[in-house]
């Protein structure tokens, strides 16, 4: 596909942009260890990534960016998850806030990107810190837990709050853009899996002022006038990277599951080795059923979302509701997946330097993600499709009493 010309910027196509991530998987694979045990992405992997261009992906034009669609992005994040989870998890993390401008007020990213239109922000969307209102904004305070890529974000995060009345009544969840030097970085990261992802915790110990241009409603779903691809739905967008991640580290289960496997051979019947056993054939083929099933879900979910958005229209919630279950879906699949071929790797397949034992650690650790919690949201749609109404605070904020 050719480039086209935006603002006086190449912007690449969906292919170049998911074949330059194909082309990483070696390289990440080399240096998957070294991640893990360092407990970071070096800096010089994070510079890769953005002379690829995916932090371009969903940064809005006006800020130099290629306001393409999730989907882009979905896909590049899960082939760089196949050769080393932290590093795919951190470009999942870090692009996606630069969709997040698409839905601030405009001052915000020219206050972010005046000087630099390649400075990232984190996040800790967790709805622990405490938010009061003055004038002009908000004063912010807290700690947040897990902040993925939170020392290559050197603007500063995105951090949640709960909005109350003066009555002590839930209003609404918000998302707070924070400068750097108002929080600090806590090393309190030591994990199963995803390692390298540097998810730390960020303590604000005062109070930070946060103008209102910084900050916008988790729950809110309104148009806007940015591009197309502001339009859509935020939890939808967010929740579905973390799919395409999971997707990619649970293939690179499978991937490394096949070259784990080929060479095995039958130590206690000298007949044929695991290549041949039906039962490894089976498990191999039901694997892959159920990792592609996961992807086909969020592709298609974000293609018809992407149909409302480019005619300016909202999405139904009825649609909504079932984009839910599908994403909150992905790590009960893609994790069964993992331990249905990670079971057939026998006693070589758990030593510490095994790379797919990595993958599979990290497999683990994602699918513990607060996006993916099947049982709750199956619950919620079940009851959703049986005439119940939807609890305030997920797709729209609570209704006030007198309201």
């Amino acid at each position: 596909m050719a480039a086209v010309i935006e603002n006086e910027i190449a912007v690449p196509g969906m292919e170049a942009l998911v074949q330059r991530a194909k082309d990483m998987i070696p390289w990440l694979r080399e240096q998957a260890e070294s991640v893990e045990q360092t407990r970071s992405v070096p800096k010089s992997t994070v510079e890769a990534f953005r002379k690829a261009g995916f932090f371009k992906i969903l940064q809005p034009k006006r800020w130099g960016g290629y306001a393409m669609s999730p989907e882009v992005l979905y896909r590049v994040v899960t082939e760089l998850s196949r050769g080393c989870p932290s590093s795919g998890w951190t470009v999942a993390i870090l692009a996606i806030h630069q969709w997040e401008f698409g839905k601030l007020n405009p001052k915000a990213g020219d206050e972010v990107w005046a000087n630099d239109q390649d400075i990232l922000v984190s996040s800790s969307y967790a709805p622990t810190g405490k938010a009061r209102r003055v004038e002009g904004g908000w004063m912010l305070s807290g700690r947040w837990p897990t902040s993925s890529g939170s020392e290559h974000a050197d603007w500063g995060a995105f951090l949640g709050a709960r909005i109350y009345s003066d009555k002590g009544e839930l209003v609404d969840m918000n998302s707070f853009l924070v400068k750097h030097e108002d929080y600090e970085l806590v090393d309190d990261w030591h994990v199963i899996g995803l390692c390298g992802t540097g998810s730390k915790s960020l303590v604000i110990k005062n109070e930070a002022f946060v103008p209102d241009h910084r900050t916008h409603s988790f729950t809110r779903y309104e148009l806007n006038d940015s591009e197309w691809t502001y339009q859509m739905p935020f939890n939808q967008v967010f929740n579905g990277v973390i799919a395409a991640a999971i997707i990619g580290i649970a293939q690179g289960v499978v991937d490394l599951f096949i070259e784990h496997t080929k060479p095995k051979q039958n130590q206690f019947a000298m007949g044929p080795g695991p290549v041949k056993s039906p039962f490894v054939q089976e498990k191999l083929g039901n694997a892959v059923v159920l990792i592609r099933s996961a992807r086909a879900r969020l592709l298609q979910d974000t293609q018809e979302v992407s149909a409302f958005a480019q005619r300016r229209e909202l999405v139904p919630l009825e649609l909504r509701v079932q984009h839910l279950l599908d994403v909150q879906f992905t790590a009960k699949d893609c994790f069964a997946a993992g331990q249905m071929v990670f079971k057939k790797s026998g006693a070589r397949g758990i030593f510490l330097n095994v790379p797919l034992l990595r993958q599979f650690r990290s497999l683990v650790a994602a699918s513990n993600h607060i996006t993916q919690n099947e049982d709750d949201i199956s619950a919620l749609v079940g009851a959703y499709l049986l005439g119940e109404p939807i609890p305030p605070g997920i797709f729209e904020p609570p209704v006030l009493a007198g309201a």
